[in-house]
């Protein structure tokens, strides 16, 4: 140690500890980060957030429409709104009517994507595939309001393009959205060719991943076209058919615009949605009721995304 040097005066030669480290420039990205996502959480609360908290409270008061010049006028009902829902024949037949709608849809859906899908990943020519991506995928960006109206005059008993067709060869056309047991239906086919483009997009990208090799080797050990497409194109489309199912659960779970403009509701409430009938309540001036129902439907969408997602990612 050379003359006159103090012990500990000497600085540090070697890296600085990770920590020390992370303390400046660690801290720093930080709060850069902070700075671009405040922007999405400020969007998120005012949005989002506080809406769905506002919504909550209200469905355990008894506000309507003329309480909303004194939000906190209103009174406190506990549970009585969500137990009205359960004596609400009108509630109970757009709940059954949403799942048998999502049971039926949902399926065809996916089935429809997957087999557009596999159909244009099979070889045939660029332009033409991209010609049929182009129309298959073109409902799907078109307004729903535009195409349930054109479906409606398609669908029309007298002057409807369908019912002219079916005239032509003999048939007598229903009148398809005036028929309790057809409208519902018609909705279900309305809303899986609208919508499979979506999953159709999704899942060629998928398909389009796969490796050639797993084919290949299928193809060495005997598989024949059924087998390869069991074994190694399914498994290897799980996380994308599961994306699919989800995605498109939620959107199926809210469907509310294909029946307000076909059939509003009718005939005799066989075409309500739940969503329709929450929208039904609000216009009538029932805040804190349309919100009980609004909170339960809420809740059921999300029990079913969490078990989807519970179920696809055990298999």
């Amino acid at each position: 140690m050379v003359v006159g040097e103090r012990v500990g005066s000497r600085e540090p030669t070697g890296p600085a500890p990770a920590g020390e480290r992370r303390s400046g420039g660690g801290f720093r990205r930080t709060g850069l980060a902070w700075v671009f996502v405040t922007p999405f959480v400020v969007m998120f609360a005012v949005f989002w957030a506080g809406p769905l908290l506002v919504e909550l409270g209200m469905s355990f008061t008894d506000m309507r429409s003329t309480d909303v010049r004194d939000p906190l006028g209103v009174n406190l009902v506990g549970l009585d709104n969500y137990l009205r829902l359960f004596d609400d024949e009108l509630m109970r037949k757009a709940a059954v009517n949403t799942l048998i709608f999502v049971v039926t849809a949902l399926p065809l859906t996916i089935a429809l994507g997957l087999g557009a899908a596999v159909a244009l990943n099979s070889g045939i020519a660029r332009l033409p595939a991209a010609f049929f991506r182009l129309g298959y995928y073109l409902p799907y960006v078109t307004s729903i309001i535009g195409v349930a109206v054109a479906w409606r005059f398609l669908l029309e008993p007298d002057a409807g393009l369908v019912n002219q067709v079916l005239a032509a060869v003999g048939v007598d056309g229903p009148r398809w959205l005036a028929d309790e047991n057809l409208a519902l239906p018609v909705i279900i086919v309305m809303t899986a060719w609208r919508s499979f483009g979506f999953d159709m997009v999704v899942l060629l990208a998928a398909l389009q991943g796969i490796p050639r090799e797993l084919y290949e080797a299928a193809e060495v050990d005997g598989a024949g076209r059924w087998e390869r497409f069991r074994s190694v194109t399914l498994p290897m489309l799980r996380p994308a058919l599961l994306f699919c199912t989800v995605y498109s659960s939620i959107g199926f779970a809210q469907f509310m615009e294909e029946p307000l403009v076909m059939t509003q509701g009718g005939p005799a409430g066989a075409t309500t949605s739940a969503s329709l009938a929450i929208y039904g309540q609000f216009g009538s001036g029932n805040y804190g009721y349309a919100a009980a129902a609004a909170s339960v439907l809420f809740t059921v969408i999300v029990a079913l995304a969490v078990l989807q997602f519970r179920v696809g990612r055990s298999r």
